[in-house]
């Protein structure tokens, strides 16, 4: 099948964007490789230190193991997602062992969970989170004694964070491991409808809680179609997780059974072997182009709009917004998973999965099908599925139709012609919205701007009853310079609320909102952000604006508002309590959303 010509485009252009600064990284890894791990040159007390509580692989590591595997693990068991951690390094350790090898812990990062944070002062931490756990990969393998590694990761800012310092050590091999969704709870849509009812005053909070611990229930990650799942469905079209691994749930022999083989594997692709696959070869510009692609035809999350381009620039890629948005245009939306419609994770996985739709798209040439792979040389090795049998795991054939169109359809027949995430430009900015779980009719809004400096505000003024009548909501001094960029999804139920009772209502805000993104249309990480003086600063209330995602325009109608002064505002709240003192250095050096939100260059 020939490539679709948008993707080879979009590819050819960011391979020569990233000519100079993908040479300087590869050469850095093939350094690396050639000093390669420094276990045979550590002193004696340097290595007896390594091994000292490594008991039965000691005399194995002192005499030289057929390869040693490091963990960098992000267990706790404050996230669900990430509960099922806890047992896997003594899985690891046995796989390795019956072929021979070691492994050890190399390090832990920390993990928070966006869904406690939601609305608090810890969300204000969240995205910088993410260059804290790259740093904290980084620390946990400098050590320079593993011949290869696995990432035990799920979550938001944790899975881009693991990339991240995977890459730093590119020259080694990577595999993730993932835990599995938790098995499906209170339906999505009727938890949301929940939510909307509490925020309107109809219920109580008891029974919100009770609802609220029905949907998440137990190990696993959250079923909805958010961030973390986002991550999952990327880690298979980016080849760094064994084929069809995603989404099964934790507690299963199934489960295992993937755990184990993703270490051996990892094992084999080391520059011990004959099958030598660095990182550094996996993550390349058509495995982030790949991407894109899975990020658009899933209609995922919008947070993957910064975080996919702090991955690619880990490894010297250079990607931009019109990428993402010359790739939305070519490419299908073929799922519809809460919030883009009723079903979750676990429906979509039943239904065929990602390997029906990575299916779907190679024969349609929309992805890249020679990329190298953690399950060997191209895409088509994610067309299988994994199964358990006499002989152990076992790779075979998944479905060639989809076994449910309501939620997983052929690229012939999709459920629109473009993706689910667009670029938006004008006068107001640069920002991206999330339009798969917008309805037509929603994706037009024209109404007069009501300007809030946090949420909180906002909060009030619907409390108050004084947002009503058409209305674009404007959440600004929300940025990553600003307070860390926190999601403002607890703005979701009021401003459902609302579009509920026949307003046309918006959102547009230089913060982030979430990978559960839905019904309203929201226009997110506005760059330039208000406090660098961008226009969203100079906005007041009554201002004309005019919010088009057909278009891909975003607008002010208003005349002189240009030529206003910024508005300012006093941040002294974010700076202190929470934790928050400790990052005022990311807040000072942390790139535009648009480049990635990092504290990192290229």
């Amino acid at each position: 099948m020939t490539l679709n010509p948008t993707l080879a485009a979009v590819t050819d252009r960011i391979i020569a964007r990233s000519e100079a600064t993908r040479a300087a990284y590869l050469e850095r890894m093939r350094a690396a490789r050639g000093k390669g791990p420094a276990r045979a040159h550590l002193s004696c007390s340097g290595q007896a230190h390594a091994y000292a509580a490594t008991g039965p692989d000691q005399q194995k590591l002192a005499q030289g193991s057929k390869g040693h595997l490091g963990i960098v693990t992000a267990y706790n068991d404050m996230l669900s997602a990430h509960q099922p951690f806890e047992t896997y390094p003594a899985l690891i350790r046995d796989a390795v062992r019956k072929g021979g090898g070691t492994a050890q812990v190399a390090g832990g990062v920390p993990a928070m969970c966006d869904g406690v944070t939601q609305g608090e002062a810890g969300m204000e931490l969240s995205l910088f989170s993410r260059d804290t756990i790259a740093m904290a990969a980084g620390i946990a393998l400098s050590h320079n004694v593993f011949d290869a590694a696995v990432f035990l990761g799920v979550c938001d800012k944790i899975v881009p964070g693991l990339v991240i310092g995977a890459q730093a050590f590119g020259h080694i091999p990577a595999v993730f491991l993932p835990a599995g969704p938790m098995i499906s709870g209170l339906a999505n849509d009727d938890k949301a409808k929940i939510r909307q009812r509490f925020a309107a005053g109809e219920i109580s909070r008891e029974e919100l809680l009770k609802a609220e611990m029905a949907a998440y229930h137990g190990p696993g990650t959250c079923t909805f179609y958010g961030t973390a799942n986002t991550n999952q469905m990327l880690m298979e079209f980016m080849g760094l997780h064994l084929p069809g691994s995603s989404f099964v749930t934790p507690g299963t022999p199934l489960r295992e059974a993937l755990t184990v083989e993703g270490a051996k594997r990892a094992l084999s692709l080391s520059a011990l072997g004959n099958n030598y696959t660095p990182v550094c070869d996996v993550l390349d510009e058509k495995a982030y182009a790949n991407g894109i692609v899975g990020l658009m035809a899933t209609g995922g999350s919008t947070n993957l709009l910064i975080h996919l381009i702090a991955m690619a620039r880990a490894g010297g890629i250079l990607l931009d917004w019109q990428d993402f948005a010359d790739l939305s245009e070519a490419v299908p939306l073929l799922a519809k998973v809460y919030p883009n419609g009723l079903a979750d994770v676990n429906h979509f996985h039943a239904a065929g999965g990602l390997g029906y739709m990575i299916g779907e798209l190679l024969k349609a040439g929309g992805l890249h099908p020679d990329t190298k792979t953690v399950a060997g040389e191209g895409l088509e090795n994610y067309v299988m599925e994994p199964f358990l049998s006499e002989d152990g795991l076992t790779f075979r054939a998944g479905p060639g139709q989809s076994l449910n169109d309501a939620v997983l359809r052929p690229v012939d027949a999709p459920f629109q012609a473009t993706g689910g995430l667009k670029r938006l430009t004008g006068n107001l900015g640069t920002s991206v919205i999330k339009v798969s779980a917008v309805a037509r009719e929603h994706q037009v809004i024209q109404a007069t701007a009501r300007v809030f400096h946090d949420q909180e505000e906002a909060k009030a003024a619907f409390k108050a009853g004084e947002l009503t009548g058409d209305v674009i909501v404007v959440v600004r001094f929300q940025g990553p310079k600003a307070n860390g960029m926190p999601e403002l999804h607890s703005l979701t139920p009021m401003l459902g609320i609302m579009q509920g009772k026949g307003q046309k209502v918006a959102l547009v805000t230089d913060g982030r909102m979430s990978g559960a993104s839905g019904k309203i249309p929201a226009a997110i990480h506005v760059v330039p952000e208000a406090l660098d003086g961008g226009p969203i600063a100079k906005l007041q209330d009554g201002d004309l604006l005019r919010l088009d995602a057909v278009r891909g325009t975003l607008e002010i109608l208003t005349g002189g508002v240009l030529e206003r002064d910024a508005a300012t505002a006093d941040l002294s709240a974010y700076q202190h309590g929470t934790g928050r003192e400790l990052f005022s250095l990311f807040r000072r050096s942390v790139a535009s959303a648009d480049e990635g939100a990092s504290v990192f260059g290229v």
